[in-house]
């Protein structure tokens, strides 16, 4: 039922439990998919620079040290930190995390933005796979999440709630699109299709606008998926339809049917349906396939690179190819790996390779959704970070990298948000490859990512769709009044102490 084996699950412990609920989290957490890494020796750093500041501040204050992590001024500290192990990756002052005020003020001078996350996980209720879900009897006990407290939890209580709460009020995620991800076993599913729409009808009749898009998954060569594409075009109309060419992700040792997206005679039926239904965007997992992890399953590699997405996307210019976690390699091995890679050569495995394909087979309707290689490199590597957004926009467009976090694996996606707000191409790196900056929070480049380019890809009104009548602003604006309650929690794994 999961990736890491009985040995490996002895090193490893609950990261509700066990992590510092730091603004930004400070050593890799994973879910059942790979074992996580250690704390490097910068995060630890990071961590200790961190812990330091925050206790002299909050005494300062009159806060506890977790009060003062739920800040604004929480997470201008976490990024100070960052840079000052690093080297200036973030746009951070010093002022701005020592004076709440003026770390609040900027904070909600950005609530506003629009931001369209478009890669969002929650679980079904009966899930097997407990890694995904926090241990929340813990996290009550504690007082991490006084709500949590009020009642008695158990391993299977209600995942939908805490998303809820962690996409719409712990954070400033605007629409969101629930995704799930398939299994070769029935029950391990994330969610079923049938699921992931009835929970974009929930959210949507409450918000009373469009506040919520959902997939549905089709996985070719099981049996019965075209058959289940057709029901779900014509019951559930997903927003969009996705796929995993690994197969069975989840049971990667057992995965039977993976698949190639330029596969004519397997996959090509399948796109000619979503054509026919007017669905123009497919979303493909890609990456997450470090050197360890394919040494364990050599037999996958080829599924998981991007070597079949260019043919797929110039015999199909009417969809548009979106591919998730920008086919980053390197998770669930070592960061320093990935950095000396990009050091070494200017590139990053798979990452370069996707964004090489625009240019090389002239194509324009291949994109990046950023996935676990924003979330994943900015805790372990910040550097790394700036440089996958320098390659994905140099290679492919601004306008051609999209926004989605993979919460709620690491939390409300708050902290990643805060992230690419402050980051910036370091000046050495621009110089040396070519990369154009960033720029501002709410800039040109920052915007279209965040949610401009989502909203062209799936047609969103926001004057139409997110309009007047929208619930969710003010239960927000009660909720941040209130003191709010971000938890700075995360679900899954880290290696024990």
């Amino acid at each position: 039922m999961r990736f890491i084996s009985d040995q490996d699950m002895a090193s490893v412990t609950g990261a509700e439990e066990s992590a510092l609920p730091t603004p930004i989290p400070m050593q890799i957490v994973s879910s059942e998919e790979y074992l996580p890494t250690p704390q490097t020796v910068q995060q630890k750093e990071v961590q200790a620079r961190l812990v330091e500041f925050s206790d002299g501040m909050a005494k300062k204050l009159g806060q506890t040290r977790r009060g003062f992590w739920q800040s604004a001024a929480g997470f201008a500290a976490a990024f100070l930190a960052m840079n000052e192990t690093y080297g200036e990756v973030f746009k951070v002052s010093r002022a701005e995390a020592a004076e709440p005020e003026r770390a609040a003020a900027r904070a909600r001078d950005l609530s506003g933005q629009f931001i369209m996350d478009m890669h969002t996980h929650f679980l079904r209720d009966d899930t097997r796979l407990v890694g995904f879900v926090s241990m929340r009897e813990a996290v009550g006990r504690a007082g991490w999440n006084r709500a949590l407290a009020e009642r008695p939890q158990t391993i299977d209580d209600v995942k939908f709630n805490n998303y809820f709460k962690e996409i719409y009020l712990d954070s400033d995620t605007k629409v969101a699109m629930i995704s799930s991800a398939p299994s070769d076993v029935p029950e391990d599913w994330f969610l079923t299709n049938d699921m992931t729409v009835q929970a974009r009808k929930r959210v949507n009749d409450a918000a009373g606008t469009k506040r919520m898009m959902a997939h549905a998954i089709f996985t070719p060569g099981q049996p019965g998926w075209l058959e289940e594409i057709d029901r779900a075009i014509e019951t559930l109309k997903p927003d969009a339809f996705k796929g995993y060419t690994i197969g069975d992700n989840t049971h990667k040792d057992k995965s039977q049917y993976p698949w190639r997206l330029d596969d004519e005679k397997l996959v090509y039926p399948a796109y000619e349906r979503f054509v026919r239904a007017g669905l123009k965007n497919v979303c493909i997992h890609k990456g997450l396939f470090s050197p360890a992890v394919e040494a364990r399953f050599p037999h996958l590699a080829p599924f998981t690179d991007v070597r079949d997405v260019a043919k797929a996307a110039k015999d199909w210019p009417q969809l548009n190819f979106i591919i998730y976690h920008g086919a980053y390699r390197h998770v669930g091995g070592d960061p320093a790996v990935a950095m000396a890679e990009f050091d070494r050569t200017g590139r990053s495995s798979w990452v370069s390779d996707l964004a090489d394909i625009p240019a090389k087979y002239g194509v324009r309707n291949v994109y990046a959704d950023v996935g676990q290689l924003f979330a994943h490199s900015t805790v372990s590597q910040p550097r790394l970070a700036a440089a996958l957004m320098g390659i994905m926009i140099k290679g492919m467009g601004a306008d051609h990298v999209c926004w989605g976090t993979d919460a709620l694996w690491t939390g409300s996606p708050q902290w990643q948000i805060e992230a690419l707000r402050r980051l910036e191409i370091p000046q050495d790196m621009q110089r040396r490859h070519g990369f154009a900056p960033l720029g501002a929070a709410d800039g040109a480049v920052k915007s279209a990512i965040f949610g401009g380019n989502n909203q062209r890809l799936y047609n969103y009104q926001r004057g139409a769709e997110l309009g007047t009548t929208d619930r969710f602003a003010g239960i927000k604006a009660e909720y941040d009044a209130a003191g709010g309650d971000r938890s700075n929690l995360r679900y899954g794994y880290v290696l024990a102490g």
